[in-house]
């Protein structure tokens, strides 16, 4: 890229400088990143006797092929603090979905709404891409849909007979939250299906419709996935739950029938 001010000569900026940085230097710069903004708790000094752990995990990470360069892109530029936090995140998410049989962890709810309904649901709209339920599957008469994805989904659900009744979330205050680099947001996952997969009690199964999957649906994904259902599972008290994603519009009824069939069999 080349830079030229008002006055003076310009210049031109190049990655070349990161091109003989050695990987060890890399390795060593991510694991004190990931040690000091993952593991310190607040106001405390970092936990320097988990430094070999986690830089021999950051290795496995970068000798295994997660690291890869495209584009004229070179692996120092993993260091720059933006792209640090995210790859920190996803090494954390990797660790604690490794670990949770040994160290539960537990969501956090809201004290004063910890459980959601649809019995006093309603809402206006002036979005004309909707399905219209049916009553024996959604309490909801109408799903106020944000793509045709997601007409193609409420008729896949309907029509199988494995889900007891779905809901999309809209106005029901699901709200998961999640890191984008060290940035806090919301996410709102697209619906909520009620699944008979043969225990006493039904699966409730968070789905989730994505056409392009940037790096915030990545971190979306691996949150519902490490942090968010392990959570709310480990309170044993709001039934079971599970994240799925559906990428592509034409196959969400072969996929969504696989899925169905890899559960165990269905009581009635």
């Amino acid at each position: 890229m080349h830079v030229e001010g008002i006055v003076g000569e310009g210049v031109t900026l190049t990655l070349e400088h990161l091109k003989d940085m050695r990987s060890a230097t890399i390795l060593f710069h991510l694991s004190r990143h990931l040690l000091f903004t993952k593991y310190r708790d607040p106001g405390t000094e970092p936990k320097l006797y988990l430094f070999g752990q986690l830089k021999n995990i950051v290795r496995q990470g970068m000798d295994g092929g997660y690291l890869k360069c495209a584009g004229g892109t070179y692996p120092a530029q993993v260091l720059y603090r933006e792209i640090a936090d995210i790859a920190c995140e996803r090494i954390k998410a990797a660790i604690t979905e490794t670990l949770k049989s040994e160290n539960q962890i537990k969501a956090i709810l809201d004290a004063y709404n910890p459980v959601g309904s649809t019995a006093h649901f309603n809402f206006t709209t002036s979005k004309t891409t909707r399905w219209k339920t049916d009553h024996r599957k959604c309490h909801v008469n109408w799903v106020v849909c944000d793509s045709d994805w997601e007409v193609e989904f409420c008729r896949v659900a309907e029509g199988h007979p494995r889900v007891r009744a779905y809901v999309k979330n809209q106005g029901l205050g699901l709200e998961v939250p999640y890191l984008m680099g060290m940035v806090q947001h919301k996410y709102l996952p697209d619906f909520i299906v009620l699944v008979n997969d043969g225990q006493p009690d039904p699966l409730n199964l968070i789905v989730e419709i994505k056409g392009f999957r940037g790096e915030d649906a990545r971190e979306k994904a691996n949150t519902m996935r490490s942090y968010w259902v392990p959570g709310v599972n480990n309170l044993s008290k709001y039934c079971r739950w599970a994240f799925v994603e559906f990428r592509s519009v034409f196959d969400i009824d072969a996929d969504f029938n696989k899925l169905m069939d890899s559960l165990p069999a269905a009581k009635p």
